[in-house]
């Protein structure tokens, strides 16, 4: 019971998190952004301007396409004048002051993560409590960044809603990798590299089987396996072979399946019981995963 309570206290806490206006400073017209449990996600496509802003939230900005002729501060620094290239990472400090100019169209992935997160993460990953930032050289091309960039911006630009649960696995393994390269923490030493013990394996099971469609997070799962979140995702794909969201929508589908084949409820019904956000939502999901839609599967019973 004890192992419980804390899981649904850390669920507390990245909840009050998620509260949090991450994304102000960000015009609504750049792009689609998500605020997750541990920080936030927003994919951004911003015509030539400038702007000056400080955030409470440390921020990591990865650009997607070339764009030539940035000028750019951070606090009271100088200003720096550079080409962007695709891939070039930009971190800001929270409540950092920056000045940010761009002669051409940009389009860049943002990850936010709360100052409370980041030092979460440096306590579960590396047994640390140190979270300060040391920002890289502007300019910096940061090729794994952009990876996790590119993930980003597949997922906020789909037609369908994205999966914050995904979203959030990659926040939180972007929130990592800052640690780890911008941060001082790389020296420290690294995580299991194996998958889930037996044990855990059951727990996680256990728990998605109970909980698939409650809306779950990636602190969850890791608290019930005993892991830091970044090695939870890397142990779980291990074990089962898939990301924990890939698992997790499969449970999803499954259950709406058997739900639209055993029984007369309607299809929005059957999406709210498996956890979608609603009919389109299951649709959309069930046409692109299985090759069918709901109505399919009913008129087939």
């Amino acid at each position: 019971m004890q192992h419980r309570g804390n899981v649904l206290e850390n669920a507390g806490t990245e909840r009050r998190r998620a509260d949090r206006r991450i994304f102000d400073g960000i015009p609504e017209s750049a792009g689609r952004r998500l605020v997750t449990f541990r920080g936030g996600a927003a994919h951004a496509v911003c015509a030539p301007g400038s702007c000056t802003f400080k955030a409470g939230e440390h921020l990591g900005s990865v650009m997607l396409k070339p764009s030539p002729g940035i000028t750019a501060s951070l606090g009271s620094g100088k200003i720096h004048e550079y080409d962007g290239d695709v891939g070039t990472i930009m971190i800001i400090p929270a409540n950092i002051a920056s000045k940010v100019a761009w002669s051409s169209a940009t389009e860049s992935a943002i990850v936010a993560l709360a100052p409370e997160s980041l030092t979460e993460l440096a306590e579960r990953e590396f047994g640390t409590g140190r979270a300060e930032l040391q920002p890289p050289p502007f300019g910096t091309v940061d090729p794994q960044a952009l990876q996790l960039a590119q993930l980003l911006r597949a997922e906020l630009t789909r037609r369908e809603a994205p999966n914050e649960f995904y979203v959030d696995s990659l926040v939180t393994m972007f929130g990592v990798h800052m640690l780890r390269n911008y941060a001082g923490a790389g020296k420290l030493p690294q995580g299991p590299k194996g998958g889930l013990s037996n044990r855990s394996a059951a727990r996680v099971r256990e728990f998605l089987g109970v909980n698939f469609s409650s809306r779950i997070t990636v602190a969850e799962l890791a608290a019930v396996s005993g892991l830091s979140p970044n090695h939870f995702i890397l142990a779980f794909t291990k074990t089962f072979g898939e990301p924990p969201h890939k698992y997790l929508l499969r449970l999803r589908l499954d259950f709406a399946e058997k739900l639209l084949v055993e029984s007369d409820l309607s299809i929005a019904e059957v999406a709210h019981l498996s956890g979608f956000s609603d009919q389109s939502h299951l649709t959309v999901t069930m046409s692109k995963y299985r090759g069918r839609t709901p109505k399919q599967v009913k008129l087939r019973r």
